[in-house]
């Protein structure tokens, strides 16, 4: 009932929308002598405003057909090479000509870049895929609305998550490295020790988790405490929802995004209406800089997507309520997960000093875990002043972040038998 009244809403202020545009575009028309007034500069920010807070945002491009490594523009193409009703494994292919004349080799590590299943599209990291691509043969996530997805295309829970990384390993190619940015971490490292019992050739060479939930037991923040105060059944009857038709997933049970939205800006409200506010100034005072830069971060902030009912119920139980990796007790399909088997694959865990969705130690609590991976394979780091965002995007990932995690990947391509990777697009 839930998200057909807020479809409902949705469609009733369209008529409201479509008056807010055309005011915007009278407020603005060089046709009229009043724009350049305090009246009319005031008129289209509101205008403006209204129109923005209350429009659909659809799924954002990645908008990295070319990049800048080393000061040189390099092209990209973006390659889906592996796919499911659920996801598709995305390359970003870099090309060879552009790579030479910046002076870099044309083979590069191969990393998976996991993006979280938790409410943003993977676009959210699109930071995080350019920074790697200044070096690696990159491949990201990109997981589907789940109201996009057919009731006939069956269900899609935490298992068979752990599965979609595995195979998305496996199309890769043998000895790989894994980054799981925030939601990914147990999943990820859960079928990272699955590959390690099973010997698979296509383990990665090292995993990387940036700001994750690997035992949320630990420093707990207001999410955590959320997820352990309510009953599980609190969840099942208010944060899922059927979704309406016509979307192709009509009569889905799901964790709309909308709610989560809510949810993530409920926790923040003074700090988003103050950025709203700072941004209709913006526009009365024809600060075109600071409307832009609200409106790029916002046009990805409030693009959402909806989880499977089973997928989100599990991750609450098995992740937040029973901590079932931390104690040793997961188990993948009748089959116990052992991190202990884990031995030929480096790990590194990146915290952010003020996060405050995964508090720190809870991401570096897979060193603890993982007893078997050497000394010289581990590297622990924490990322003063920065909070969960800042882990895997802006100015101290790519200044402080990035190049330590850039490093230890070269340290364990090293030390892995590693085949040579073309990482370009002809």
């Amino acid at each position: 009932m839930l998200y057909t009244l807020h479809e409902l809403a949705y469609a009733s202020a369209a008529p409201f929308r479509i008056g807010a545009q055309m005011a915007r575009d009278f407020w603005t028309s060089p046709f009229n002598p009043a724009a350049d007034t305090a009246l009319g500069r005031t008129a289209f920010a509101s205008a403006e405003l209204f129109e923005s807070v209350t429009r659909r945002y659809g799924k954002p491009d990645w908008g990295l057909d070319v990049i800048t490594i080393d000061n040189r523009p390099v092209r990209t193409t973006e390659q889906v090479v592996w796919s499911s009703p659920w996801c598709r494994l995305v390359r970003f292919a870099r090309h060879i000509g552009d790579l030479k004349r910046a002076g870099k080799p044309t083979s590069a590590p191969a990393v998976l870049i996991v993006a979280p299943l938790s409410g943003h599209y993977a676009t959210l990291l699109r930071g995080t895929v350019e920074g790697f691509l200044q070096d690696h043969d990159v491949y990201v996530t990109d997981w589907t609305n789940a109201r996009q997805v057919p009731m006939l295309e069956g269900r899609f829970d935490f298992f068979d998550y752990m599965d979609h990384v595995r195979s998305m390993l496996g199309v890769i190619g043998p000895r790989a490295h894994v980054v799981g940015v925030c939601q990914p971490g147990p999943p990820v490292l859960a079928a990272c020790a699955l590959m390690a019992e099973d010997e698979d050739p296509n383990r990665p060479a090292s995993m990387t988790f940036m700001g994750s939930p690997i035992d949320a037991r630990l420093s707990p923040t207001v999410t955590n405490e959320l997820a352990e105060e309510k009953p599980f059944t609190w969840f099942q009857s208010n944060m899922i929802h059927t979704v309406p038709w016509p979307y192709p997933g009509f009569g889905r049970r799901v964790y709309p995004g909308f709610v989560q939205l809510y949810s993530f800006m409920s926790m923040n409200e003074e700090k988003h209406t103050d950025a709203h506010w700072r941004y209709f100034q913006d526009l009365v005072s024809g600060d075109g800089d600071g409307a832009q830069k609200h409106e790029e971060f916002y046009d990805e902030y409030l693009s959402v997507l909806d989880l499977t009912e089973e997928f989100y119920l599990q991750t609450i139980d098995i992740v937040f309520q029973q901590h079932l990796l931390p104690r040793g007790l997961l188990e993948h399909r009748g089959r116990k997960v052992d991190l202990e088997k884990i031995r030929d694959i480096g790990l590194m865990t990146v915290e952010g000093e003020r996060d405050d969705i995964s508090g720190v130690g809870q991401t570096q609590a897979a060193h603890g875990l993982c007893t078997a991976i050497p000394d010289e394979r581990r590297v622990l780091y924490v990322q003063p002043e920065v909070g969960h965002y800042g882990v895997f995007n802006g100015r101290r990932f790519r200044d402080d972040i990035y190049p330590r995690v850039r490093d230890f990947i070269a340290a364990n391509e090293a030390l892995s038998a590693v085949p040579e990777r073309t990482a370009t697009a002809a």
